[in-house]
């Protein structure tokens, strides 16, 4: 599985060093040149860079204009095209209406499925199936606190995410399954579910990084029971001591533990 942490300005340059991929969020590229030129440089030294749409962080996809304009600039690996949070049929009517408009971009596609019902989440997928190259699938699903047993949100979260993706790869189809990507996580401990999972592709989550920044180390064993709420984005321009350093690297090893 191809890992990526998104990271601070002050760490990008090392990040290459823990991330087998870079992981760009556009919505940065206009608000600092110094992070657009950093993924600009992956590319060049043949890094894999997966573009998202930075719906996580805005609540709403990326202006799609400038979101065009930056992947015929970057020329991206991959990138994310503009989904709808949560909204089944609105994200297969972005899909459809990129795809239509878009024919010629540089990149693969990933589709993200979204829905609230377990129903909705099937139907996107079934249309991302026929039509996108990796499939995204989120951590903040409503329907995972029904889907799952478990002590808290963020463990049902947890539990809930593998078995919709156990759900969906058994779902009959004519066609092959696409691979998967995981976006973030609630708990770090989630991937070790996937340690002999071949389907998921490639994975990105900012939460080692985060609770390194915030002095805040996995156990032992790589567990975290309760989740800090801030974004790695109203992070980005932190300068980190000595300290925060040791907990990142502590954090990102015992991460790694559990998947590898």
């Amino acid at each position: 599985m191809l890992i990526s942490h998104e990271s601070p300005l002050c760490l990008l340059q090392e990040s290459r060093n823990y991330n087998s991929y870079d992981y760009a969020l556009v919505h940065l590229f206009d608000e600092n040149k110094r992070y657009y030129d950093f993924f600009k440089e992956s590319l060049k030294m043949g890094r894999e860079v997966l573009l998202d749409n930075s719906i996580f962080e805005l609540g709403t996809a990326f202006d799609t204009n400038k979101f065009v304009k930056y992947i015929k600039e970057l020329k991206p690996t991959e990138y994310v095209v503009p989904d709808v949070w949560w909204d089944s049929k609105g994200t297969i009517e972005a899909f459809k209406n990129w795809k239509e408009k878009y024919k010629d971009l540089p990149g693969k596609m990933i589709g993200v499925v979204q829905g609230k019902t377990l129903g909705e989440l099937i139907d996107c997928y079934k249309y991302m199936i026929e039509n996108a190259d990796k499939i995204a699938i989120s951590f903040t699903y409503p329907i995972y606190q029904e889907l799952s047993i478990g002590t808290s949100k963020l463990h049902k979260q947890m539990v809930g995410r593998r078995y919709l993706i156990n759900l969906l790869r058994n779902l009959p189809f004519d066609r092959p399954h696409k691979p998967f990507h995981l976006f973030g996580c609630s708990l770090p401990q989630e991937y070790r579910f996937y340690k002999t999972d071949h389907n998921i592709e490639s994975m990105d989550t900012s939460n080692p990084i985060v609770h390194g920044i915030l002095n805040i180390r996995y156990t032992e064993t790589g567990d975290l029971f309760d989740k800090e709420k801030i974004k790695l984005v109203e992070l980005l321009n932190e300068e980190l001591d000595e300290k925060q350093k040791e907990n990142i690297n502590y954090n990102i090893k015992k991460f790694k533990e559990n998947i590898l």
